[in-house]
């Protein structure tokens, strides 16, 4: 499974919960992500449905860190991700979203501001119980959640590179680090890193 999404091509919707990974395990094919359904479909006109799964987040019951996934797992895995980081901050004001400032937290000396997020059910995302981390200028530093999909494993996802683009501004490097029972990041624990060259805004 290594390399499937290298190299690809992400699309997201923010009014909507919709992401499409292309191309997705071969040429001429991509990923279709929404929380009820993921697909890999032909990536034309047709979309025509080569393989697809309904409620795909009960087929991670189970599941540890080491167990493997399927092609339409990743699918799910990789389109809500992608979704949750490339529609903020517009998805903090869908209908059952709540937020709260917690307290300030020295990161390395640098002091950022903390934003306790919580998801509704009808969102599809890491964990219901997420925190967001805001620097001195006011960017997206790092979100910290447990991945309720591989049993509850905790996460410290670290942002940087942030670039704008018509007038949205985006981090362009990612890393996502475990994390120990003092809230640190693991710094040899790298599980994810997402690298973004370019971005379109329509």
């Amino acid at each position: 499974m290594a390399g499937v999404i290298n190299d690809s091509t992400v699309e997201v919707r923010v009014q909507e919960q919709c992401a499409w990974h292309r191309p997705f395990t071969a040429p001429g094919l991509r990923s279709s992500y929404s929380p009820g359904r993921v697909a890999i479909e032909t990536d034309d006109d047709s979309a025509a449905t080569v393989e697809a799964m309904t409620s795909p987040r009960e087929s991670f019951a189970g599941h540890t860190l080491e167990t493997p996934w399927s092609m339409l797992q990743l699918a799910y895995f990789a389109g809500y991700a992608m979704w949750t980081y490339l529609s903020e901050p517009y998805s903090l004001t869908f209908p059952g979203v709540t937020t709260e400032e917690l307290g300030p937290w020295d990161e390395d000396g640098q002091i950022w501001r903390r934003l306790g997020v919580r998801y509704p059910d009808s969102i599809g995302t890491h964990s219901a119980d997420q925190v967001l981390y805001v620097d001195s200028d006011g960017l997206l530093r790092r979100r910290d959640y447990q991945l309720d999909i591989a049993a509850g494993s905790p996460a410290a996802h670290y942002m940087d590179d942030h670039r704008e683009f018509d007038g949205i501004v985006i981090p362009l490097k990612r890393a996502v680090h475990g994390r120990d029972e003092k809230g640190r990041r693991v710094p040899e624990l790298v599980s994810v890193t997402i690298d973004i060259d370019d971005v379109a805004v329509s």
